[in-house]
């Protein structure tokens, strides 16, 4: 018998497993990282290449624009009207201003645009070419400028600062005017302003971030324009106010610190611009880094400053770092592409077996479970058909408690109506008995007016027999049309005697016809007959004894008719449980607690609802809230 064979592995084992897909990461990573770096290496110059371009066009404008006029002064200084006027006295100027300023004027005309004057050695305009216009320079200080201090020490100096007359800024060119009469001493300064508008609206255009720094680390022009005097680095605050105040006219500055370093930035340095700045550009600003390049300017101690973005930068190298580990991952699926269709071709044979298995399965229980759901649907329909039954049982039975409650007045008032019909029925006997007595003595005109008289007793004693009637019978609810004010006289009369008897005060400030609701009046009155007796067992014991109706609208739809009166009222535990079934605050045997519930399921039957709340000053106070008519007037008793 030959010897079994050990089958042959089909895959590697666990621990070699993982290491080889730890090799196999290691080897994406590696190369990814590779691509990345070269890409950005790549992208770094040509970033740096194009920087530096705009640098010099740049640079170049901003010479143009402004050290163009860097020659006037040395015009200044040799023209006769300005250099009399300086060596006069004070007190002789006056004569010889005039034509100092139309020479100065005449040469700013012609060089078109720049602010020329002359200082004295005080720092006082004595000369201006704006001599014209109600607010030129003429006798104004300027010796606090840097500017002025070194010119008139003999030194030419360039400066950027805003002046405190028109508040411009500008590039400032100052030269020391020397008297060869007077040995060659300094008797005032020539001073030119260049402005820098045009050279403000070419920079605003910058799309990306560039700067214009002077040699203390101040920002004199910025794209974005809210980086306009912002500091490099935090300056003292005292620092801030000399600067401002010898410089820029007092105007603030430094309200933004960049909070960047610039070393290096002559050949590129890479930066990251502070968090408070982020809205400054975009909403990412300071997330990422910028490549900062500067440049000096040659005349000037200015220094350019560009920002390039590193972003596009990140994304290409990120995106030839895919690139790679794609490439890469290609060619591995390529290794594994001929292994996978052979596991493929098996696993097809296998998986349509196990879906042949997997249909049957199916089929059996969704057998099943359409007969459990077939016998869930028959025991629904029963159930449905059980609760029908059972809500036709609990209207019939409500039904019944609401007749017995009736019953059960009628019973409590059979005193009262007793007494109130035997009045009329004993006149009816008197009168008709001497009616035929005058009628056998032929005084037909007393029988006549005895019997009118018995005809009134006897509509008298219908009045009181008909609202017991209605109240009394036993009838299916029915919506109609119902006077508001004539239910609570209904009901109030049930009550008359025990009214009249306890000494209850009724406040009823209903009109008649004034608040027509769409319900069924039999049981709205069954409704206030249970809410006015529950108040009049609550007032028995009270030293004031008053019930109260009012009624307004309640919304749109609904009328709110409140019923008060001053009793003991109930506490905040009893009116949590209050429309509770068997829930009453009466003494054992007094009462079901049944009246309040059968009340709000009565109301809620035509739309309306019974609402509890204890009255102002002391008692309760229920809401019958009732639907409108339909058709009818808008009511004759609002406000």
């Amino acid at each position: 018998m030959p010897e079994a064979r050990s089958p042959i592995p089909s895959a590697l084992p666990k621990p070699h497993r993982a290491l080889g897909l730890a090799l196999l990461l290691a080897i994406f990573l590696a190369a990814g990282l590779f691509a990345y770096r070269l890409s950005e290496r790549d992208g770094i110059d040509r970033m740096r290449q194009a920087a530096s371009h705009q640098l010099d066009t740049l640079a170049a404008a901003i010479d143009s624009e402004v050290t163009r006029h860097a020659s006037i002064p040395s015009a200044v200084e040799l023209n006769s009207d300005v250099l009399a006027l300086l060596r006069a006295p004070e007190d002789k100027q006056d004569v010889l201003q005039p034509a100092a300023n139309r020479f100065l004027q005449k040469l700013n005309d012609h060089l078109g645009g720049p602010a020329i004057f002359v200082l004295d050695t005080k720092g006082r305009v004595a000369a201006s070419s704006d001599w014209i216009f109600s607010d030129n320079l003429l006798a104004a200080e300027l010796s606090y400028m840097p500017f002025f201090r070194n010119a008139v020490r003999g030194v030419p100096a360039r400066h950027y600062a805003v002046d405190h007359v028109r508040h411009e800024p500008g590039y400032y060119f100052a030269l020391p005017i020397r008297d060869e009469q007077q040995e060659w001493k300094v008797i005032g300064v020539a001073v030119v302003k260049s402005g820098i508008r045009e050279l403000e609206r070419r920079w605003l255009g910058q799309e990306a971030p560039a700067l214009i720094v002077d040699s203390n680390g101040l920002v004199l022009l910025a794209s974005p324009p809210d980086w306009r005097y912002a500091t490099l680095q935090p300056w003292p605050k005292a620092e801030l106010e000399r600067v401002s105040r010898e410089q820029f006219a007092g105007q603030p500055i430094g309200a933004v610190t960049l909070d960047i370093e610039l070393e290096g930035a002559a050949d590129g340095a890479i930066v990251r611009l502070p968090k408070h700045l982020r809205g400054d550009l975009s909403p990412l600003s300071g997330a990422k880094p910028y490549l900062a390049l500067s440049r000096n300017l040659p005349g000037t101690a200015w220094r350019i400053v560009v920002f390039s973005d590193l972003r596009p930068v990140a994304v290409q190298a990120a995106t030839h770092a895919a690139l790679t580990a794609a490439a890469l991952g290609c060619l591995l699926l390529g290794a594994l592409y001929a292994k996978q269709r052979q596991r493929l071709a098996r696993g097809r044979e296998e998986a349509r077996a196990m879906l042949q298995r997997a249909n049957q399965e199916l089929e059996n229980k969704v057998g099943e479970r359409t007969a459990d759901l077939s016998e869930a649907v028959d025991r629904l329909q029963r159930e449905v058909v059980e609760r029908e039954r059972a809500e036709q049982t609990l209207r019939s039975a409500q039904d019944e408690l609401v007749q017995a409650a009736k019953l059960a007045v009628l019973g409590q008032m059979a005193t009262g109506i007793t007494h109130e019909l035997s009045q009329p029925l004993g006149a009816i006997r008197t009168l008709s008995a001497n009616a035929v007595e005058f009628m056998h003595r032929g005084d037909l005109v007393t029988a006549e007016k005895n019997l009118g008289i018995v005809g009134q007793l006897a509509e008298q004693a219908g009045r009181i027999i008909t609202p017991l009637k209605t109240f009394a019978r036993k009838s299916p609810a029915v919506s109609a049309a119902v006077d508001v004010a004539q239910a609570v006289d209904s009901a109030l009369f049930l009550f008359e005697q025990r009214l009249r008897k306890q000494n209850v005060t009724v406040d009823r400030p209903i009109a008649a016809d004034s608040w027509i609701a769409w319900c069924d009046q039999n049981r709205l009155q069954q409704v206030l007959v249970n809410l006015i007796g529950n108040a009049i067992d609550a007032m028995v014991e009270r030293p004031e004894r008053r019930l109260r109706f009012a009624i307004a609208l309640a919304d749109e739809r609904r009328l709110a008719l409140t019923v008060s009166d001053t009793g003991s009222g109930f506490t905040a535990q009893a009116l949590e449980h209050l429309f509770e079934p068997f829930f009453t605050t009466k003494q054992p045997g007094e009462g079901l607690g049944l009246g309040l519930t059968i009340s709000r399921d009565i109301l809620r039957d035509f739309g309306g609802d019974l609402l509890a709340e204890p009255a102002p000053g002391g008692g309760a106070r229920f809401t019958v809230l009732l639907p409108l008519s339909i058709n009818a007037d808008p009511p004759k008793g609002l406000p």
